[in-house]
């Protein structure tokens, strides 16, 4: 069984979009996309440098735009998706609960909704590495910092005020090997986002959505979910609430997943996966390069 799943922000890196143009028919999906969003996602993804695409406003429309492009080269329909933060306007769209550019006008407006808040106070997030879940989340809520991502494979992701980060990077949780601040713009999943749940809600009434062609896990709490209703209910109140990335592996897990398989640009969620989910086949999507190795696996898979 495989699952085809989404990064979220700071998966980007300056130039990661441009092998994927040569693709027949990328140039001009994302001419368009970009014409209907008002964001030139070509220059963004290709010649623009990494302090540029760190703005919360460019890197998740760009993220959405590349997942997209690279799950279609794949032609390939998962028996289960799901995506990390942002990537889970990625995974509505894989599973058909919105179309191709309802999907980036949602995470243009997202977006910038999440840079004005993040714009309010100075904020943003690190990854802790190692240490135990029930001493960590206990030492972070001490410091005033939240747990914005628990991710499971010894990876819990803090958000909090620039001076509540810099904290931590002198008193780190007992049995935490180190802290990597994340290239992001803002606080993401706390209550710093709170201001940005209105103006997605309002965004989203005006939504057509379906129900999910295949198996959808939310990241709110690792649940699968059937209704394209609660598949956008639960994508705006994720903005200001924490991602359980390990109870989606859980649940990964429980339904016999065998291939993971990670869109464009690929690495984060594998890296997790080899980790959490030991048996469980992991490829990359990084460039168009890595299409034939995730179509062998793909078929090695359905033919067992």
């Amino acid at each position: 069984m495989l699952v085809l799943v989404a990064p979220g922000q700071g998966a980007q890196t300056p130039g990661f979009l441009t092998p994927w143009l040569d693709l027949p028919g990328a140039s001009d999906r994302i001419a368009a996309w970009s014409d209907a969003i008002g964001l030139d996602l070509a220059h963004y993804g290709t010649k623009a440098d990494a302090d540029e695409i760190r703005d919360t406003a460019v890197a998740q429309p760009l993220l959405v735009a590349a997942g997209l492009l690279s799950a279609s080269a794949l032609a390939v329909s998962p028996a289960v998706v799901a995506g990390h933060s942002v990537g889970e306007i990625t995974a509505a769209a894989l599973a058909g609960v919105l179309d191709d550019e309802a999907a980036l006008r949602l995470v243009r407006t997202r977006g910038l909704a999440m840079a004005d808040a993040a714009a309010v106070t100075e904020t943003g997030m690190a990854a802790l590495l190692g240490g135990d879940p029930d001493v960590t989340v206990p030492h972070l809520e001490m410091l005033g910092l939240t747990p914005a991502n628990v991710n499971g494979g010894g990876q819990i992701v803090a958000a909090g005020t620039a001076a509540q980060i810099a904290a931590l990077t002198k008193d780190m949780p007992e049995g935490v090997r180190r802290v990597v601040p994340l290239k992001v713009a803002g606080a993401f999943h706390t209550h710093h986002m709170a201001p940005a749940v209105d103006r997605l809600r309002e965004a989203a009434a005006s939504l057509t959505v379906a129900d999910p062609t295949v198996t959808y896990v939310s990241n709110a709490d690792g649940k699968t979910v059937a209704t394209g209703d609660e598949v956008i209910s639960r994508l705006v109140g994720q903005v200001a609430n924490p991602v359980r990335w390990d109870l989606c592996m859980e649940t990964f897990k429980a339904l016999g997943v065998t291939a993971l398989i990670e869109a464009c640009p690929g690495g984060t969620l594998t890296g997790l996966a080899k980790r959490a989910l030991p048996g469980v086949q992991t490829l990359a999507l990084k460039t168009p390069d890595d299409l034939d190795a995730a179509r062998a696996l793909i078929s090695e898979h359905a033919d067992a």
